[in-house]
């Protein structure tokens, strides 16, 4: 992992690690105030830079000409090597100092499938993924999950159909710490609260509380 690993420290200047897995608009603002908001909770957050072998320092707008950008930056990224870059994070907050209680993944739209892969391919001690658009087809590895995994999706996200949501809460209701919460009036990137077009300020707000009620129990700071 690059030297300049970018990382936010809690208050306390120690606790459990999380690992922020960013969108296609790489280490944006947005990104920043969520890392900022994880630290303040007690956590130490390490973003990965995982456009750095193709499009290094990628932050975009969050408008429809940011997404097509977004978009063509995104069609050459290697989901493998971000994979690796994830894991290998993990790794990194394992051996700070600093890091104490175990490290979790945490992701948003290309994060999100990639907070699952790494729950299924490593060893996180949690995982929260949220709209990740290659979730439902990659959903027969949730039998490899052995850690508390918690999954969000919008019911009206015109990218991930809700037929797809629906194949992820059949699998998660037969698996043990798995859970699953769809914002049935929101869209992709819900959460994103610098993105216009995408933000649902009430979605977000219930998600993001249920995403830190999930942490506290399997991650406490």
């Amino acid at each position: 992992m690059p030297a300049d690993l970018p990382t936010w420290l809690p208050p306390s200047g120690r606790g459990p690690g999380l690992v922020l897995i960013q969108e296609i608009f790489g280490l944006d603002d947005y990104l920043r105030s969520v890392a900022a908001d994880l630290a303040a909770a007690g956590y130490v957050v390490a973003i990965p830079e995982l456009f750095r072998r193709t499009a290094p320092g990628w932050s975009s707008t969050h408008d429809e000409a940011g997404v097509a950008a977004s978009m063509e930056v995104a069609a050459s990224f290697d989901p493998a090597l971000g994979l690796s870059d994830v894991l290998a994070t993990v790794a990194h907050l394992r051996a700070l100092p600093s890091v104490t209680g175990g490290v979790g993944v945490l992701g948003f739209c290309l994060g999100g499938s990639l907070a699952f892969a790494a729950a299924a391919e490593g060893d996180p001690d949690v995982a929260v993924s949220f709209y990740g658009s290659t979730v439902a087809e990659q959903i027969g590895n949730l039998s490899r999950i052995e850690c508390p995994i918690q999954f969000h999706f919008g019911g009206q996200d015109p990218f991930i159909p809700r037929s797809d949501v629906a194949v992820v809460e059949s699998a998660v209701a037969s698996h043990p710490g798995a859970e699953i919460h769809v914002q049935e009036e929101a869209g992709h990137a819900f959460h994103n609260n610098v993105a216009p077009m995408f933000h649902h300020p009430q979605a977000a707000a219930r998600a993001w509380e249920l995403t830190m009620a999930f942490l506290r129990r399997n991650l406490p700071a």
